[in-house]
């Protein structure tokens, strides 16, 4: 197919990324406050965002969500749940003393790298924790094992690191890192510790590795790339990098379709779009009719994976459901 034949009538398309938009961790997170209000009632308590997106915060905002930024915010007594990020064990204990209810809707790809970081601290192993300094979730695998975790954010903190046994050190990562940078920080380290052991298995996310796959994928082809994601989304954030990486000549980052510059697209053909692991797909349709109505009518979507994992509702959340429904059938 030539060129001109994929870009009818004004000669505008827009390349549509697929897999994006929620993961399955998301979509979890997101579920259990929405049942937990259905369940509870209004206000149910969300410590931190429960994911890192704007429209998806405000929305349950509507709903009765109140979120707080620590434990001590929550009414003794009251329901809390725990974001998608993850949080350290000493959060677990604030709870208790307050006597709160507390729900865990951490990522269970989260909980694998805090299982993780557990046993090899019990292992006595040093453990380089590769992530951004200050996240929720690094902020939550470091509590696992505060005296065996050192953060290495990025290629240029691995030539800081400092081991007790080099024969004893292991390499952990946040969820949403980019890849490719994630990749040539541990190549540094191991040029430092030659005996530097992997995870038994990926800590990146499938969804994460996924949406920057994609990208990839049409970055070249692209005159600017739109990514859908709030600013606190490391995901997002990583996207635009990724595009800027594989050869888009632009990319931006908007929450909503009236972010977007239209300076942007001045002479552009191209537009690529995807969206964060923590946003909506309305948020990407209402991006699409605003391009639309700038004549970039023509949408081809391009498909590298197809994802169908799914977590189930936390445990607690699920026994309280089952309880109320088995009630009201008495």
């Amino acid at each position: 197919m030539t060129e001109g034949e994929r870009t009818s009538g004004t000669g505008k398309r827009v390349l549509l990324a697929k897999p994006r938009g929620y993961c399955a961790g998301v979509d979890r997170a997101v579920q259990t406050v929405e049942e937990a209000l259905k369940l509870y009632g209004a206000p149910i308590y969300v410590r931190k965002e429960i994911v890192h997106n704007k429209h998806v915060v405000r929305t349950l905002e509507a709903q009765g969500a109140i979120f707080v930024e620590e434990n001590g915010e929550v009414p003794e007594g009251s329901t809390v749940i725990f974001s998608a990020h993850g949080v350290a064990p000493e959060v677990y204990e604030q709870a208790k003393e307050r006597s709160l209810k507390a729900i865990d809707a951490t990522c269970p790809l989260v909980t694998k790298v805090h299982h993780e970081a557990k046993r090899f601290a019990a292992e006595d192993y040093d453990i380089l924790l590769i992530g951004h300094e200050g996240h929720e979730e690094v902020i939550g695998t470091s509590g696992e094992a505060p005296d065996h975790i050192q953060l290495v954010d990025g290629p240029e903190d691995a030539d800081r690191v400092t081991v007790r046994d080099p024969s004893k050190v292991v390499w952990l990562s946040q969820t949403t890192l980019s890849v490719d940078e994630t990749l040539e920080t541990v190549a540094r380290l191991k040029k430092r510790l030659p005996l530097l052991q992997s995870p038994p298995s990926d800590d990146i996310c499938y969804a994460t590795s996924n949406r920057q796959h994609v990208v990839k994928e049409i970055a070249a082809e692209c005159d600017v790339v739109l990514v859908v994601g709030s600013r606190n989304s490391s995901n997002s954030v990583r996207l635009v990098e990724v595009a800027l990486d594989a050869g888009a000549r632009a990319g931006h980052l908007v929450d909503f379709a009236h972010e977007i510059d239209d300076a942007w697209l001045t002479d552009a053909r191209t537009v690529g779009l995807t969206s964060g692991a923590s946003v909506p797909e309305e948020l990407v349709q209402q991006v699409l009719t605003h391009l639309a109505e700038r004549g970039f009518a023509d949408v081809e979507e391009v498909v590298t994976a197809n994802e169908r994992l799914t977590f189930s509702l936390p445990q607690e959340l699920k026994r309280d459901m089952k309880a109320a429904a088995a009630a009201a059938q008495s």
